[in-house]
């Protein structure tokens, strides 16, 4: 869930805090916004461009002076705050004083009123930039955004012309209209908020079921400015044309009418102190380049994103005792939450605190219920809010924005679809429904459900505190420890919450293993993450400092952790870090999982019961039993070709994993997918759903046979047969497949003769594809090619590659004619049916040039 994945109080700059970066770039020269804001700014003194027509100034400022009074006379309302905002018939103006130009304000926009079926949610983000005011002279404000990603130090003599390189673009001109009698500039601002444009508004034209035409001005309006110390929130109605639908209502009537809260959050005058990535811990990033005068070629770096965290006594911090936070992160709990999940979303947010402890802070991180106060908003900038969206999709995410400059988090709002608890209820009683008789029912008691929304809500907790996945912390665990009772109840069945690891499904009954051993929980490498991206560390003299002794303590710790291994998100080549899965053998666990999917079969009838010949809570979670199934194919055929990808101390950064792996792979798909799973088929719920047993099975073999007989998996097995001495070989892999495949038929013309029938003809149609591409599809007609690239792009006509599938292609003959001698009937057809298609096969075999 959630994966890109926003809202809490902007925490300013602290004496004796963390300190702020050096470098610059040419907009921050000018406004000293990266490097420490200057004393003439802090004391008020304007910053601005120098204006060359001196003469002309007192003219020029009486005409102001007369055009700001006689918009004043015009009566109307006016709000103080961050700045002076003056409502006057029927415009907006902002009075901006010269200490906040070159201050960054972070702009968040999220829809607070959409129509059915829109495809977004209220409360639910639009987009995100940050911008900055300048005065061109006494004419025109300019707002320009902050897109800086190139850096240097303000003391190296390239900064200067990077300064002239790196220039932030001008994305809106203001007239100033005059002066208050504060020395506030006035700018009208009534078009910037009420058009659109690409910083406040950028609804795409498209949105599920609903396409948006342009904008109709007569129908949008600004509706409210708040205005408030630090931030303003405009509150904006917006009327598109819109493409008719008749699945979406509102577009019926050639209309759509949206409504949008932009927050304006003044950022801090001084960034934090960058923390600079380090691979193996799993944090969002910013990605910037560094420029110096030291180097032989710059240096691409990243920092990640964190909430900014001091301690209250630093003394004590340094002394190794628990401190509070100065300023504690605050999530705040949605109204429109049902009042019987707020304790669990709670306990899900401060379940946290465990982490944070590792880092050197007590109660860092709190939750609260939404308080009785009208001044507060959910919508307001201030606050960081767990939303709950009236939403039938089944998920939640949690996203977060940061500060371009620094990575401070800035602000999240976690979206909790109403949906989400049946995906609860599908998960749950498909990988634990044998284990946990709670979960034998197609509503679960409040207890049990409020749990479930407990461990979701910490999972996207800790996105928005900025922790990526980590795909390979159930790896860690082996996988009869996830059997072990005692084991499994103390230390949890994966490392990390942040694992798409749901439940401990290879548990069996008689284990007897409680909730402890069967739910997600913060564990070993989020404390470890925590304490990595958050402990406090003033003691270096910058960020690159910082960094250096960080990677070597990293390395230092790592060494005696391996449970802490950052793998990624899942999709990259490595078998060792998948979604879904458990353990540190998919073979062994999916074994254990595919016996207690048997058990779920027994009991779908009775836990999925509806009066009245209803069966759709029956289909619904039949179908996630499948689906559970197809998730474990995926583990396991993940072995063909897979390499170990590693970044712990001590390891080769690349390995080619040991033949026995993908043998056992093989192994496995071959009795639980090509050997027909027909106990996944009972009457009792095919004739009920209607599903097709058949069709349903060739379904999950082509699959299989796809990633096994792909050009790609050919090549990585020929290939690294070459590079390692334990790989496996291409004629001991083509073997084995066949052997999996390629099996007598009993004979007696029933379901499983005709599933191995059709598996047999999909098989030899992709090895007619691997040899004779020109014969399939237009869009495969580069896999020859592929077959015979080396790795350096390379053409190599002479690759044995092709001659082990000249080779393999004669033995699925020899089986074929020895079948064919003894079959009968609708067998006997089907044998001398393979026998002319491999003599096509053999004729039409081309040479690749």
């Amino acid at each position: 869930m959630g994966n890109k994945l926003f809202i809490c109080a902007i925490v300013m700059m602290i004496a004796g805090g963390i300190y702020a970066s050096r470098i610059t770039g040419l907009n921050a020269a000018k406004y000293q916004q990266v490097s420490a804001v200057d004393d003439d700014t802090l004391k008020g003194k304007p910053v601005i461009k120098a204006d060359t027509t001196k003469h002309d100034n007192d003219t020029v400022a009486k005409k102001k002076k007369d055009e700001y009074a006689d918009i004043i006379k015009k009566g109307g309302t006016v709000k103080e705050g961050l700045f002076t905002v003056r409502h006057i018939q029927d415009k907006w103006y902002f009075e901006i004083p010269d200490t906040l130009l070159g201050r960054y304000f972070m702009c968040v926009t999220r829809y607070t009123a959409v129509p059915q079926n829109f495809g977004k949610y209220a409360g639910e983000e639009v987009n995100e930039a940050t911008v900055y005011f300048e005065k061109h002279d006494y004419k025109t404000m300019y707002m320009r955004a902050y897109v800086l990603t190139q850096l240097a130090d303000s003391t190296d003599r390239i900064s200067k012309t990077l300064q002239a390189s790196t220039i932030d673009p001008i994305v809106a001109s203001f007239k100033i209209i005059g002066k208050s009698p504060k020395g506030r500039s006035m700018i009208e601002i009534t078009n910037f908020f009420k058009n659109d444009n690409k910083l406040t508004t950028s609804v795409r034209s498209s949105l599920g079921m609903v396409k948006l035409g342009g904008m109709i001005s007569s129908r949008s309006y600004i509706d409210t400015m708040k205005v408030f110390p630090i931030n303003i929130e405009v509150a904006t109605v917006r009327t598109y044309g819109a493409t008719a639908n008749r699945n979406a209502p509102a577009s019926l009537t050639g209309s759509v009418t949206l409504g949008m809260n932009t927050s304006m959050v003044l950022l801090p005058s001084q960034p934090m102190r960058k923390r600079l990535w380090d691979k193996r811990v799993g944090y969002f990033v910013n990605n910037f380049t560094r420029f110096s005068d030291t180097q032989h070629k710059t240096q691409r770096e990243s920092f990640i994103a964190r909430y900014r965290l001091v301690p209250r006594d630093v003394k004590a911090y340094r002394q190794g005792r628990l401190v509070e936070p100065v300023k504690p992160i605050i999530y705040y709990i949605d109204p429109a939450t049902p009042k019987k999940w707020v304790p669990y979303l709670i306990k899900g947010v401060e379940d946290w605190n465990v982490a944070f402890e590792a880092a050197g802070f007590k109660n860092a991180i709190q939750a609260k219920p939404w308080p009785n106060d009208s001044n507060m908003s959910v919508d307001d900038a201030r606050y960081c809010v767990i939303r709950y969206l009236p939403a039938e999709i089944e998920n939640a995410y949690g996203p977060h924005v940061s500060d371009p400059r620094s990575g401070e988090i800035i602000e999240s709002h976690i979206c909790w679809y109403h949906n989400v608890m049946s995906l609860l209820t599908k998960w749950y009683m498909v990988q634990c429904g044998p284990l946990d008789k709670r979960a034998q029912t197609m509503t679960f008691d409040d207890k049990l459900m409020g749990e479930l929304i407990r461990f979701v809500s910490s999972h996207e907790v800790g996105h928005t505190l900025g922790l990526r996945h980590n795909m390979g912390a159930s790896h860690a665990t082996p996988v009869e420890k996830l059997r072990d009772k005692a084991w499994v109840e103390a230390h949890g069945h994966t490392a990390s919450i942040m694992d798409y690891a749901r439940f401990n499904y290879v548990a069996q009954p008689e284990d007897k293993i409680g909730p402890k051993g069967l739910f997600p929980r913060i564990n070993d490498y989020d404390k470890w993450a925590i304490k990595w991206g958050y402990s406090y560390r003033p003691e270096f003299k910058d960020e690159y400092e910082e960094k250096e002794a960080m990677m070597t303590e990293t390395s230092r710790f790592l060494a005696g952790h391996p449970r802490c291994w950052f793998s990624g998100e899942g999709r990259d080549e490595d078998p060792r870090s998948q979604t879904e899965d458990l353990g540190d053998d998919n073979m062994k666990a999916n074994e254990y999982g595919v016996k207690n999917l048997k058990r779920v079969i027994a009991g779908l009838p009775q836990w999925t019961h509806q009066d009245n010949d209803q069966y759709s809570d029956l289909a619904e979670v039949y179908k996630s039993v499948r689906d559970q199934l197809r998730r474990y194919t995926g583990h396991v055929i993940k072995h063909l070709g897979g390499r170990y990808l590693n970044n712990m101390p001590g390891t080769k950064p690349v390995e080619i994993a040991p033949a026995a792996m993908p043998l056992e792979a093989i192994d496995w798909v071959g009795r639980n997918i090509f050997e027909a799973p027909l106990w996944l088929y009972p009457a009792t719920l095919t004739e009920k759903t209607g599903i097709d047993p058949s069709a349903d099975i060739a379904n999950q073999q082509n699959i299989v046979l796809s990633r096994a007989l792909s050009a790609d998996i050919i090549v990585k097995i020929y290939n690294d047969s070459y590079l390692s001495p334990s790989a496996l070989k291409l004629d001991a892999y083509l073997s084995a497949l066949k052997g999996a495949v390629w099996k007598p038929l009993a004979g007696d013309n029933g379901m499983s003769d005709k599933i191995r029938r059709s598996l047999e003809r999909s098989y030899l149609n992709r090895v007619n594809s691997l040899l004779n591409p020109k014969d399939d599809k237009p869009a495969q007609s580069s896999l020859m090619q592929l077959l015979f690239a080396s790795r350096s792009g390379a053409s190599n006509k002479d690759s044995d590659a092709v001659l082990y599938l000249v080779q393999h292609l004669d033995d699925i003959a020899q089986f074929v004619d020895s079948q064919e001698a003894g079959a009968k009937g609708i067998d006997k057809l089907h044998y001398q049916d393979l026998q002319r298609q491999i003599k096509l096969i053999r004729e039409r075999r081309t040479t690749v040039k």
